[in-house]
């Protein structure tokens, strides 16, 4: 397995995902406040539980995956972000694109750490990776994603429906200076 690498910011320790993350992860994914734009369906801890291992099969097979976002201050965890490839079914395709997302627990949010988080992630892979580019989705509902999208230098360039919701589609050039 690659080596997944530890990045910091100001606030945030970004690392690989650990055993004793799960509680506090499964908290997350059945929080409805944190799920409404993501599918709007709070996850059971099986389904949790399936999520937390896709992580660590991206970084196997793609190179690249999700971090834990830790709160330094607190040790607390506070999230995930990074990037992914889903293989979406989805028009148009955006397959085999590093798809760029976070996810924060409800005691993370509007405090600026999906931003924090996303520009050590995006400086990270920018650089040795050689991305030409970067995607995201988001439900169009969701004002607070697309800010941060905003902040990171994601351009609105489609819409679509994705999950049974329409979705707004973003993308990045790498070394944007958003990031």
């Amino acid at each position: 397995m690659p080596a997944i690498p530890e990045l910091e910011s100001e606030r945030l320790i970004l690392r690989a995902l650990r055993g004793d993350d799960f509680d506090a992860y499964a908290a997350m994914w059945a929080d409805p406040q944190v799920t409404r734009y993501i599918g709007n369906v709070a996850l059971t801890r099986e389904q949790s539980w399936t999520r937390f291992l896709r992580q660590a099969g991206a970084w196997v097979h793609l190179g690249f995956g999700y971090f834990a976002l830790i709160e330094k201050v607190t040790g607390d965890f506070v999230g995930e972000a990074g990037l992914q490839d889903l293989h979406r079914d989805i028009e148009p395709s955006i397959e085999g694109m590093p798809e760029a997302g976070w996810v924060l627990a409800r005691h993370g949010q509007g405090r600026g750490l999906a931003v924090e988080a996303m520009r050590a992630v995006l400086g990270w892979a920018d650089r040795p990776r050689g991305l030409e580019r970067t995607v995201c989705i988001m439900d169009d509902d969701n004002a607070a994603s697309r800010r941060v999208a905003e902040k990171l230098g994601y351009r609105a360039y489609a819409a679509s429906h994705y999950d049974g919701a329409e979705i707004a589609m973003f993308e990045r050039p790498a070394g944007r200076s958003g990031a």
